[in-house]
C-alpha cells in the first residue's frame, strides 16, 4: 500500500475546510488535486480523526491477514499435490 504524505488528521482537517469553503480553494492551498479531496471525502467523509486512524489500522491488519491466508492456501495446495502423487 502506498504511504500518503498526509496524516489522517490532516486529511480530515482538509475535508472540514472544504465544507466551509470551496474544494478548489482548499486543494490549491494544500497542494493536492480536487480529485484527491473527493476521494478522501468518499473514504473519510463524516469521520473524526480517531475513526480515520482506526480505519487505517484495520486496513493494514486486513492486508496482513490476506497475505497470511494466501500463503497458507499455497501450502495446502502444495500438500494436496504431494499427497495425490503415487510414489
Amino acid at each position: 500500500m502506498r504511504k500518503s504524505r498526509f496524516t489522517e488528521a490532516q486529511m480530515v482537517q482538509m475535508l472540514r475546510d472544504a465544507e466551509r469553503s470551496s474544494v478548489g480553494e482548499v486543494a490549491k492551498k494544500n497542494g493536492v488535486s480536487e480529485q484527491t479531496l473527493y476521494v478522501w471525502r468518499r473514504k473519510f467523509g463524516g469521520m473524526d480523526v480517531d475513526d480515520a486512524k482506526r480505519l487505517k489500522a484495520l486496513e493494514v491488519e486486513n492486508a496482513r491477514l490476506k497475505k497470511l491466508l494466501a500463503e497458507s492456501q499455497l501450502v495446502v495446495d502444495v500438500m494436496k499435490e504431494v499427497g495425490a502423487k503415487k510414489w
